[in-house]
C-alpha cells in the first residue's frame, strides 16, 4: 500500500505487530495483527481516533479475529455508533457475518483473476505424503512452465519433501521453504520474484494461502491437508492435528496459480473427494485454549462470554477449564471478575500461565530469565527447536539475528512491565521458574529410558539419547501425542527441592491400609505424592485399632467372609445360620 502511494512504510501507511512497528504522526492507515487490535480495543474501549476497522481474510477465523470483532461490535453498540466495521474475505459465509454486523449489506466484487485449470492425481495408497509431493513437483517441472507453489500441512512434511528434492532439481531451479517458524528475511526471500532465467519451487504451509502473491507462480500443487491446533480441556494441552483442508482453503490455494497469469492447480486426490471436504475451516474458537479470551473479557468487564456477540459461541468445557485455571492462578475471583493479579497478568500480553510465571519471577528478582523463557515459548523458532529449553535459551542469548534482537527487546519490556528494573538479582533455574506456569506438568522419571509420569496423571517421553532422558525431574512446557505416550517438545530440568519450595501445599502424605488375601493379613504403606506422582512408598508396621477394623470390613466386602480364619465351631454356626435363612 505504501509503495502504491510512492511513500515509505510508516508515513500514510504504517504497521504494528508484537515485535515491531512503523508509524508516525502522518499515519492514517494502520495495519495490525489481530492480536494487536484486540489489545487496542481492550486498552482503549472507545478506540479514539479510529474511524473504521477492516477485518481482512476473516475466513481464517482465528481466535483473535473472533474476539476482535466481538469487541468492536460491543464498542460500536455502546460507545461509538459512528465506528464503521467491514469484514472482508475471498471465501466467506457472507450472510452469517452480515447478520451479526446488524444486517449489514454484503458486497461481492469479482475482481480480476486469470483462469486456473484444476487437475487431479491420485496418491499411491502406500506412499508417504512427502514422497508424493516430491514426485508431483518433479513432474510439474518437466511438463509445465513457471514457478511452483506446493502446499503441505507442516514443517515435517516440508522438510521431508525438501530432502527428497535435494540433488534432483535442475540447475536453473531454486528451492525455498515458507512457514511460520522462519524469520522474516527468509520468508521475504521465498516470496521475492525469481531472477531472470530462474524457476522457484516454494514448499509452504497454509501461511501462503492468502495475502501473499509470489510472482512467477504458474503451478500450485496441493496436498489437501492442513494442521490445526486442538485444545483438550481435560488435560489443558493443545495438540496439533493433521486434517483435510476445507473447500474454501483448497479454492484459495488454487487461486494462487492465477494471480498474475493463467495457471494450473494440481490436487493430490481424486476429483470426487472434493465434494466430501468440509465447506470451511473450523473456527479456532471451537477448539482452542480459552484462558486468554476469558482473561481479556474479564478485563473488558464481561464475566460471561455469552453477553458478547461471537459468530460461534465458545464451548462450555473449554470455558470451564479456563475459568478454573484462572482462579487457580489468582487472576479471577469466584464471581469471574478480574483481580489485581489478573489485571497485572493481562497487561503483560502473554498467555495466562506465562504471565503468572513472570509476575512470580519478578518478586524473586528473576524476571529477565522468565521473560526470555516466555518469549521463546510464544515466538516460534527462536533458539532452535531442541526439547531442552535451556539449550534453546543459550542459543537465543547468542543469536544476533534481527528477529532475535527484537525478541530480546520484547523480553526486556516484559520484565520491566512485570515490575523489575535492571538485571536479575537472583539466579533461578528455568525449571524452577516454569513450576509457576505448569505445576500440573511437573514430571518424574519412570527409569532411565526417557519415560516420565506427570502430576496430572499423563505419561510423556523423550528420545532415550536426549539429555533430558536421564533427568529425575522435569517441568514440561509442551508435548504432543497420546495421553500416556506423548512426545516431549519442550521442557526444563528441576529439582525436588525446588518443587517443595514452590508448591508445598500440593504434597500429600497418606497411610494406605490393605488386606493381603493370600496371606490373610493386613499391611500398611506410607505414600508421599505430588498429584499423581508417587515420590515415596514405604512399608509401615501393621495397623491396629479402628484402622485395622475398617480394613477388615472392606476386605470382607471385597472378597467375602471366606478371607477370614474361622474356627470349626464358627464355621458350623455359619452353616446353620445359612440353612435357617434359606428356610425363612
Amino acid at each position: 500500500m505504501a509503495s502504491m502511494l510512492g511513500e515509505e512504510v510508516g508515513q500514510t501507511v504504517g504497521y504494528r505487530m508484537r515485535l515491531d512497528q512503523k508509524t508516525s504522526a502522518k499515519t492514517r492507515i494502520l495495519v495490525v495483527t489481530e492480536g494487536v487490535f484486540a489489545r487496542m480495543a481492550l486498552d482503549d474501549p472507545e478506540l479514539k481516533g479510529v474511524a473504521c476497522v477492516l477485518f481482512d481474510e476473516f475466513h481464517e477465523r482465528s481466535l483473535d479475529a473472533d474476539l476482535g470483532l466481538a469487541l468492536a461490535l460491543d464498542i460500536r453498540d455502546g460507545l461509538r455508533p459512528d465506528l464503521a466495521l467491514m469484514v472482508m474475505s475471498a471465501t466467506l459465509d457472507g450472510a452469517r457475518v452480515g447478520q451479526i454486523l446488524g444486517d449489514a449489506p454484503v458486497i461481492e466484487a469479482k475482481g480480476r483473476a486469470f483462469p486456473v485449470e484444476i487437475r487431479h492425481t491420485d496418491r499411491k495408497p502406500d506412499e508417504r505424503l512427502d514422497e508424493s509431493m516430491a514426485r508431483a513437483v518433479m513432474g510439474a517441472l518437466a511438463a509445465e512452465a513457471g514457478s511452483i507453489l506446493a502446499f503441505l500441512p507442516g514443517t515435517g512434511e516440508i522438510n521431508g519433501t525438501a530432502r527428497r528434492l535435494e540433488g534432483c532439481l535442475p540447475p536453473h531451479v531454486r528451492l525455498y521453504l515458507l512457514h511460520g517458524m522462519m524469520d522474516s528475511a527468509a520468508q521475504d526471500e521465498a516470496i521475492r520474484p525469481a531472477p531472470a532465467g530462474i524457476r522457484k519451487v516454494v514448499l509452504a504451509t497454509s501461511i501462503a494461502e492468502t495475502s501473499i502473491t509470489i510472482d512467477g507462480v504458474r503451478v500450485v500443487i496441493d496436498s489437501g491437508y492442513q494442521r490445526l491446533p486442538v485444545f483438550e480441556p481435560a488435560t489443558g494441552l493443545t495438540r496439533l492435528e493433521t486434517v483435510r483442508a476445507s473447500r474454501a482453503s483448497v479454492d484459495q490455494r488454487a487461486g494462487r496459480a492465477g494471480r498474475t497469469a493463467p495457471g494450473i492447480a494440481l490436487r493430490l486426490w481424486h476429483a470426487a473427494q472434493t465434494a466430501s471436504l468440509p465447506a470451511f475451516t473450523p473456527p479456532e474458537i471451537l477448539a482452542a485454549d480459552l484462558t486468554g479470551l476469558l482473561l481479556d473479557l474479564a478485563a473488558f468487564g464481561v464475566a460471561d462470554p455469552a453477553q458478547m456477540r461471537f459468530l460461534d459461541p465458545p464451548p462450555d468445557p473449554a470455558l470451564n477449564e479456563a475459568r478454573e485455571l484462572l482462579k487457580r492462578l489468582g487472576a479471577l475471583d469466584d464471581g469471574g471478575r478480574l483481580t489485581d493479579a489478573g489485571m497485572q497478568m493481562r497487561r503483560l500480553a502473554l498467555p495466562a500461565r506465562l504471565a503468572h510465571m513472570l509476575i512470580e519471577a519478578a518478586k524473586a528478582g528473576s524476571a529477565r530469565h522468565a521473560a526470555e523463557l516466555s518469549v521463546l515459548m510464544t515466538e516460534r523458532g527462536l533458539g532452535g527447536n531442541d526439547a531442552d529449553l535451556d539449550v534453546r535459551l543459550a542459543n537465543f542469548r547468542r543469536d544476533r539475528f534481527d528477529r532475535t534482537q527484537a525478541a530480546k527487546g520484547l523480553a526486556h519490556r516484559l520484565a520491566t512491565e512485570a515490575g523489575q528494573k535492571g538485571a536479575d538479582t537472583q539466579s533461578m533455574s528455568s525449571g524452577a521458574l516454569l513450576i509457576h506456569a505448569y505445576p500440573d506438568r511437573i514430571a518424574k522419571s519412570r527409569g532411565r529410558d526417557g519415560r516420565f509420569v506427570l502430576a496430572n496423571g499423563r505419561g510423556a517421553e523423550v528420545d532415550v539419547s536426549h539429555g533430558l532422558a536421564g533427568q529425575d525431574w522435569l517441568v514440561i512446557a509442551d508435548m504432543q501425542g497420546a495421553a500416556q505416550k506423548a512426545r516431549i517438545l519442550s521442557a526444563a530440568t528441576v529439582s525436588l527441592a525446588d518443587i517443595e519450595a514452590a508448591r508445598p501445599q500440593e504434597f500429600s502424605l497418606d497411610d494406605e491400609v490393605s488386606f493381603d488375601p493370600a496371606r490373610k493379613s493386613l499391611k500398611r504403606r506410607r505414600k508421599r505424592q505430588f498429584g499423581a506422582i508417587i515420590i515415596d512408598d514405604q512399608p509401615m508396621p501393621s495397623p491396629t485399632g479402628d484402622d485395622a477394623n475398617l480394613a477388615l470390613i472392606n476386605a470382607v466386602r471385597t472378597h467375602g467372609l471366606g478371607v477370614m480364619d474361622w474356627p470349626n465351631g464358627a464355621l458350623t454356626m455359619r452353616k446353620r445360620l445359612g440353612w435357617l435363612r434359606k428356610g425363612l
